[in-house]
């Protein structure tokens, strides 16, 4: 199975809960009909029957209460706390571990061979259902130690126009089976006209837009949810905005030779950001101090490779 954008590995916590979150990612997007057709007659079986055991909820009560929409994943296990009763942090250890170490010498063992078989994953480190799961969908669990719960991380891909951002983001999201937003959505209708008109932006323009981007970016992390977002980021006052938690915001500069940039952007149709408007956002760009630095004249592939190594994704 290829990966699957927008639905993130089962190790990934959610509050003090593994797989929870992943449960969640498979009913928002069949409901959006973007879960891949082998996925489907397990909803609400498997592990997320056994999830909503735990939690002592109805799976259809949780469908319900997810696609309701205004509730992000920390608050909707709270929801479950509250209708199934709360869980110790001793109940919930001893539950993250049996559900992470399902299929090594148990009685999951069988299913869990026949499916790497199916896979032709023989060839993978594979011990537990989780790391089929990872594996299956184009994650590696063993090289980035996904057993040890991490939380959620956003990736931030800065830079000027014709650096490849979203190039490299959707790519990056594809290869991670994140979701991806591109900082073009969070402009508003004023913005994307005066800079269709050839007037670059000023700091007044850019503040709605860059407080978009750090809400969507704290909606993710109170998710628990895994993340790309483009973002130009230009000034070092701007990213001090958008880098919601150090911790936990990455960012990653992709930069390059002028003439390259120039040349990408003059070959872009129908965009918003005309090319004479490049030397003004290299003349605006304050050089980060703690970011990933990219050059792009490599290739989308080569730094998406970079990018995971680093981040050990």
């Amino acid at each position: 199975m290829p990966s699957v954008p927008g639905l993130r590995s089962p190790y990934l916590l959610v509050g003090r809960l593994v797989y929870f979150g992943r449960m969640l990612d498979k009913i928002r997007l069949h409901a959006r009909a973007a879960l891949p057709a082998d996925y489907v007659p397990n909803l609400g079986r498997g592990f997320d029957g056994r999830c909503c055991e735990f939690l002592r909820v109805a799976y259809p009560d949780l469908v319900h209460r997810t696609l309701a929409g205004d509730l992000p994943d920390e608050a909707l296990l709270a929801w479950c706390h509250e209708h199934g009763g709360p869980r110790t942090d001793a109940e919930c250890e001893t539950w993250n571990g049996f559900l992470m170490k399902r299929g090594w010498r148990d009685a999951g063992a069988d299913i869990l061979a026949q499916r790497i078989r199916e896979s032709h994953l023989e060839d993978k480190p594979i011990a537990t259902m989780f790391d089929y799961l990872d594996f299956d969908e184009g994650r590696d669990p063993v090289a980035r130690r996904a057993w040890a719960p991490r939380e959620s991380i956003v990736i931030v891909l800065m830079g000027v126009s014709g650096s490849g951002k979203t190039t490299v983001g959707l790519k990056l999201a594809s290869a991670l089976g994140w979701s991806f937003r591109d900082a073009d959505e969070f402009h508003s209708p004023a913005n994307i006209a005066k800079m269709s008109a050839g007037t670059p932006l000023d700091d007044d323009d850019r503040a709605p837009w860059l407080a978009a981007i750090r809400a969507y970016i704290e909606a993710a992390l109170s998710r628990g949810e895994n993340t790309i977002v483009t973002c130009s980021a230009l000034k070092d006052s701007y990213r001090h905005v958008i880098v919601a938690d150090p911790a936990r915001v990455k960012l990653v500069h992709l930069t390059g030779d002028f003439a390259l940039l120039l040349a990408r952007m003059s070959e872009r149709h129908g965009h918003f950001m005309k090319a004479d408007m490049l030397q003004s956002q290299i003349a605006t760009l304050e050089l980060p101090d703690h970011a990933l630095t990219l050059n792009v004249a490599q290739t989308p592939a080569e730094l998406v490779a970079q990018i995971r190594t680093a981040f050990v994704l």
